[in-house]
């Protein structure tokens, strides 16, 4: 007979497999399947960032972003203490280097206040004496902020999911997904060939493939997923002491990308970036990308002009400074002038899945869409590894009270209809 599972959890990034092992947790006795498209877990966006536990510094009060991001602080630190995974807790300066970043940062500054976050402004005479090699008008500095491997904790997580009962599938590619009103039916390419899985309810958190899987639900949206190259360098191990703290610019808030910083890693190295360049494929960590399917995507979608239109001056000189280190350096050298070009070694890029409206709107916040027996995750912007854990909750928090609707529907359904009877 075929096996049903009662939850069906697609994406190996850190995301999904926060959510299984909530699933599993919550509900030992239910039969739950995490499905993942690569050999491994966190291949994508998961294992392709600066590490970085953000404190929340960037997000509108009240948002989800926010409270995601806060309660993911500790959560995080917690989940790591408790299964010895190191974490460094260097804190975080955001460095002001012009008029205009100075009145950003004084606005920046009230918003952390208003996100309750631990958070002090400093002038450059402080800012030189914490960080001799950094250069600008004055920063805030964030004590909260720390440095993670975050492949390590979705291994970790995953661990976890296995041992308390759940299965995982790797090397399977979703093909298909057909919805009826008893179960989720979802086919697969694998290893071993095409398969098929049967599940209560669906679950997905696919990132950069989000907007296809919801379509292959029959959902309509009015989303696409652009994506975004953020492309780093490594600084030779001479420069490994270059920075006490995590050095950022201040962002410009019209756009969602945080601006080149030097990022300590927890390996001991430090990284610059990343910059912001329009991809041309999904899944493209190379310095040449091309994907004709995902080209033709985005192409066709009106939210793609209209959001390039809008910020096209920005993107040309990401991408000049994307071929042209000269120019990238520049961005570093605002803050810390003794970084050459040729200290800027190969380190592999990322992509960001960005969800972009119809009508060119950047999407800036989580996104959901859902039909009868499924919830996709949409939209999963930074922080979503600092806020992995309790974005995994709200999930489970979302499957449950949608459950208990359905259920109670179904009850005065039934009432109703034993009503009527009795009447005939």
């Amino acid at each position: 007979m075929e096996k049903i599972y009662d939850y069906i959890v697609v994406g190996g990034g850190i995301v999904g497999v926060s959510t299984a092992w909530q699933l599993q947790s919550r509900f030992p006795d239910k039969s739950i399947l995490l499905i993942e498209k690569e050999s491994g877990f966190s291949c994508h966006q998961t294992g392709h960032n600066s590490g970085v536990i953000h404190a929340g510094v960037y997000y509108a009060p009240g948002s989800l972003k926010a409270e995601f991001c806060k309660a993911g602080v500790a959560a995080t630190s917690e989940f790591c203490a408790k299964h010895d995974i190191p974490v460094e807790n260097c804190g975080k300066l955001l460095v002001a280097t012009s008029a205009q970043e100075v009145e950003r940062m004084q606005a920046l500054y009230t918003r952390c206040h208003e996100n309750g976050l631990d958070v002090e402004l400093i002038d450059q005479h402080e800012l030189k004496r914490r960080e001799p090699n950094i250069v600008g008008l004055g920063a805030i500095a964030v004590s909260t902020t720390s440095i993670v491997n975050y492949r390590q904790v979705t291994e970790k997580m995953a661990e976890e999911f296995v041992d308390a009962g759940g299965e995982v599938k790797l090397s399977t590619e979703v093909t298909g997904l057909i919805e009826s009103p008893e179960r989720v039916v979802v086919s697969a390419n694998s290893a071993e060939g095409a398969v098929t899985y049967a599940g209560q309810f669906l679950v997905v958190c696919s990132g950069l493939m989000a907007d296809r899987l919801t379509r292959m639900m029959g959902i309509e949206t009015d989303f696409q997923i652009v994506p975004y190259r953020g492309e780093y360098y490594r600084l030779p191990e001479k420069y490994n002491d270059i920075v006490n703290h995590l050095i950022y610019p201040i962002p410009d808030p019209d756009l969602p990308f945080l601006g080149v910083h030097l990022t300590r890693m927890i390996d001991g190295s430090v990284t610059v970036g990343p910059n912001a360049v329009q991809g041309w494929k999904r899944e493209g960590y190379g310095k040449i990308n091309f994907n004709l399917r995902d080209v033709l995507d985005m192409l066709s979608f009106p939210g793609f002009w209209k959001v390039s239109a809008k910020h096209l001056k920005t993107g040309l000189i990401e991408t000049k400074n994307s071929w042209w280190k000269a120019g990238y350096l520049k961005l570093v050298n605002k803050y810390c002038p003794q970084i050459q070009v040729e200290d800027l070694e190969p380190y592999p890029a990322g992509i960001r899945a960005q969800a972009v409206l119809k009508d060119g709107t950047l999407v800036h916040d989580f996104l959901f869409a859902e039909s009868k027996r499924s919830l996709h995750v949409c939209n999963a912007p930074s922080p979503a590894a600092t806020s992995a854990i309790p974005i995994g909750g709200y999930i489970c928090d979302k499957i449950m009270q949608k459950q208990q609707q359905d259920e109670t529907l179904l009850k005065q359904h039934q009432k109703e209809h034993i009503t009527v009877s009795e009447v005939a």
